[in-house]
């Protein structure tokens, strides 16, 4: 029987929080899914790490080159074989029922490509941890609600493979790739969300979003390429104006 979900795990070095990552997998409420590890030329333990688990739902692949992360995605994709595909970064982790209620409300509603929930910020440094979003999260067409205040982590995310078929992640992005294909998702389809929490994100010094100065690069590019056709779709992107130049200050703060 083939697997209803697929998860990707994208790893280059992950070896420091791995443990946990693939035990919030195997320890999901829902049991019919794989789990695609796409290790991006490990040099640690990271492949040791998880061969150490003996699941057959587990499924390895080296890769001989190291690709940047939405090319290194893309071939992951190529190899799921579930219905849905979900994420999960080496540093995050899920509660056990993620899976279960969105495959549930997927099935449920047929017409509807991707749902999304609501997740909790774990600060590794201070050791805390708050719910990200204390408002109702967007659903429906919310391709303004995304521009003006962007609430997706791709770690809450599961998505029909006929979707990801048609629409890949752009591969000359390094950070802004999920921003980018889940906003081109909304232009043309309804989204669900679930309120409730169903993922940790890990905040931590090596969060590869906390690159400001490739992150702002990237949105300006970003909003430079979209501008026009998203005013044509009367859609306001002043919201991520103003944070672009918020990313440009933090970097030079940074870098003073």
């Amino acid at each position: 029987m083939l697997p209803k979900v697929s998860i990707i795990m994208n790893c280059h070095n992950g070896e420091k929080y791995l443990k946990k990552s693939i035990s919030s997998v195997i320890n999901q409420t829902y049991k019919n899914w794989e789990l695609i590890f796409w290790d991006n030329k490990s040099t640690d333990r990271s492949e040791k790490i998880f061969k150490d688990f003996k699941d057959k739902r587990l499924r390895y692949f080296k890769s001989k080159n190291y690709f940047k992360l939405y090319k290194a995605r893309n071939k992951a994709i190529k190899k799921c074989r579930g219905k849905f595909i979900a994420f999960l970064d080496t540093d995050d982790w899920w509660l056990k029922k993620k899976i279960q209620k969105q495959v549930y409300i997927l099935e449920k509603n047929q017409s509807i490509p991707l749902i999304y929930s609501n997740w909790i910020v774990y600060n590794q440094k201070k050791k805390l941890k708050k719910i990200f979003n204390n408002s109702k999260l967007p659903s429906g067409k919310i391709s303004q609600s995304l521009l003006d205040k962007y609430q997706i982590n791709i770690g809450t995310v599961m998505i029909k493979k006929s979707i990801l078929k048609k629409f890949n992640f752009n591969e000359n992005y390094e950070i802004i790739g999920d921003f980018d294909l889940f906003i081109k998702l909304s232009l043309k389809y309804m989204f669900l969300s679930i309120q409730e929490p169903l993922s940790y994100y890990r905040l931590h010094d090596n969060n590869f979003s906390r690159k400001y100065s490739l992150h702002a690069s990237e949105l300006e590019s970003w909003i430079k390429k979209n501008q026009s056709i998203l005013k044509r779709k009367k859609i306001n992107i002043s919201n991520q104006i103003h944070y672009l130049y918020k990313l440009k200050i933090k970097n030079f703060i940074n870098y003073k």
